[in-house]
């Protein structure tokens, strides 16, 4: 068992060495005007410290966007009236769209050398949580499945994460919120406010880093919903209040940004292109179910259905219950958003996958009878 643990490790790392030798020939300047939305953000946070959540295009005073523009063959390098990934509010400002957490990521590194170490530290803190994983691994068949969603999740950081660098930060905390999840349902955690508050406090976290990762926090909001419904006990309140709570708390950031650039805490800085009504679209969802997406998408809800459908201890069908609620919430919001993009459903389907994992790792180990055993050898 220990050596099939170091082995699984060890296939662990040598994709982890690989794909921190591919990021370490990455390019900042890589034409995507996303990503120079996010150096201007980490910018700002360098220059002006925490008065670097006002985004407003006035403060480009150095010229950093524009630089960052022509760098890149923007048209328009030179308008400040008409700058991508830009939203105008009231008060004649012209704000960025995205919540601060990747620039607040990037700030943290030296200017030009920004991208490669986010990326280095989010895989190797999913590396890290996916030995955590594998040592929680009682059988040879657990081991394997442990060491296979880790290999897989630590090669995801590379495709489709680098399609937008606030990937890199929510799949470190997707894989995080995954054990939490499983710590919280499973064994005598589930009866505790703080790792709920915990898991509440990660998933607001996320948030941070894509707007859309609110919807994470849906599968949790229903099942603890149902719970109060049905058992309309203080405890359960308090189970969904002290999750709500905290989610707010991992939320603050990108609050405090929104008041201080759309003029309120829950006023969005996403233009009218963004916040459309839902409308489904088969021409959509046809290229979620054409994309990689949707075999990351069918693991999760396959393995979900599995648990419960079969005879499960009620932790990991708790767990199993979040998840399927999730997935549910977050396919319906994207496929009726009218913009297709090659990760937006990842978020959703590793958070999932991760739960899955650690909540069955974690189930309580059967009691075997010795004799039985030794019954069934001879047999």
């Amino acid at each position: 068992m220990k050596t099939a643990k170091i082995l699984g490790g060890l296939v662990c790392f040598l994709v982890l060495a690989s794909n921190v030798w591919s990021m370490s020939r990455w390019n900042e300047a890589r034409g995507v005007y996303d990503d120079v939305c996010y150096l201007r953000q980490a910018h700002l946070f360098q220059r002006f410290g925490l008065a670097g959540f006002d985004t407003d295009i006035s403060r480009d005073d150095d010229r950093y966007l524009a630089s960052k523009l022509k760098e890149i063959g923007f048209p328009a390098w030179s308008d400040r009236t008409t700058p991508p990934c830009h939203t105008p509010m009231r008060a004649n400002k012209l704000v960025m769209q995205y919540p601060p957490g990747t620039g607040l990521v990037m700030a943290l590194f030296p200017p030009g050398f920004q991208v490669i170490p986010m990326y280095v530290l989010a895989t190797t803190t999913v590396f890290g949580i996916a030995l955590f994983g594998i040592s929680y691994a009682r059988s040879t068949a657990s081991i394997l499945l442990a060491s296979a969603f880790g290999c897989l999740a630590i090669y995801l950081m590379i495709n489709p994460a680098k399609a937008s660098y606030s990937m890199a930060p929510t799949m470190a905390v997707c894989a995080l919120a995954g054990f939490l999840t499983a710590r919280r349902f499973i064994g005598a955690a589930r009866h505790q406010i703080l790792p709920t508050m915990l898991l509440g406090f990660c998933i607001g976290l996320s948030v941070n880093f894509r707007l859309p990762n609110l919807f994470l926090s849906a599968g949790y909001f229903l099942f603890f919903s149902v719970a109060f419904v049905r058992m309309r006990s203080k405890e359960t309140l308090l189970q969904g209040a002290s999750f709500a709570l905290a989610l707010l708390a991992g939320m603050a950031p990108t609050l405090w940004a929104n008041a201080v650039n759309a003029g309120s805490p829950f006023a969005t800085t996403y233009g009218s292109a963004d916040v459309v009504p839902p409308e489904f679209s088969l021409k959509i969802i046809w290229q979620y179910v054409a994309d990689m997406q949707f075999v990351l998408l069918a693991l999760a809800i396959g393995w979900t259905g599995w648990i419960l459908r079969s005879r499960r201890e009620s932790g990991i069908r708790q767990v199993a219950l979040v998840a399927g609620g999730n997935l549910l919430v977050n396919l319906a919001f994207f496929a009726s958003h009218p913009v297709f993009t090659p990760y937006y459903t990842v978020p959703i389907a590793t958070l999932s996958l991760w739960s899955l994992l650690f909540g069955s790792l974690m189930q309580p180990a059967e009691i075997v009878d010795d004799a039985a055993l030794e019954r069934a050898a001879k047999a």
